[in-house]
């Protein structure tokens, strides 16, 4: 079973966080934030993540640390669970609809952080969240988790709808990029490495 536990405790956030890349999508996500408690929950249920998230925040400036570092301690413990990569498939693409939205995760466990975030929103909050702070967890996901992402949205209106797409690709995505195959011997690439 590829898991990992991790705590990070700042003057901004202490987090407690763990996560089963071979899991059926238990979740149990306390972020303080409860819009980020309901997408990380889509993006775990959707990816077969089991996913326990406690945070204590400093909410009461912003959500912006919190979901920052959130995306932190997920991509370092998604990077400890990964392991050494071994018989990964490696790369996954995939698309999400949500209703009239729909977006395309394309994900390379490649061990080269980048994230290319292609997302135009109709508003700058759904209900109290900043949906700019999207683009600040995956950004903080990808580098920590030393993984390539893009994220482009195809076309939208409803920016929960956007995000929520967004957010059940990206554990759709994790969760194809993290199969196994027998065919693939050591890493899947030329470099012997990743």
């Amino acid at each position: 079973m590829r898991i990992a536990k991790l705590n990070r405790k700042t003057n901004e956030t202490d987090i407690k966080l763990s996560i089963n890349l071979d899991g059926e999508g238990v979740r149990n996500i306390n972020t303080g934030v409860p819009f980020l408690d309901h997408m990380m929950d889509l993006m775990a249920k959707h990816g077969f993540l089991d996913l326990d998230v406690d945070c204590k925040g400093d909410v009461h400036i912003d959500a912006h640390h919190t979901v920052e570092d959130i995306g932190i301690v997920l991509g370092e413990a998604f990077n400890e669970a990964v392991g050494d990569k071994a018989g990964i498939v490696r790369y996954s693409t995939v698309f999400t609809p949500m209703d009239e939205a729909l977006s395309m995760i394309s994900l390379d466990v490649s061990g080269r952080p980048f994230l290319h975030f292609n997302v135009e929103y109709t508003a700058d909050k759904v209900g109290e969240f900043d949906v700019e702070l999207c683009e600040e967890f995956f950004r903080a996901f990808a580098y920590n988790a030393k993984v390539t992402l893009h994220a482009n949205l195809n076309y939208g209106k409803n920016n929960h709808h956007i995000i929520e797409s967004l957010f059940k690709g990206l554990g759709r995505a994790i969760n194809q990029a993290c199969e196994k195959k027998d065919s693939i011997k050591g890493v899947l690439s030329t470099k012997g490495v990743l």
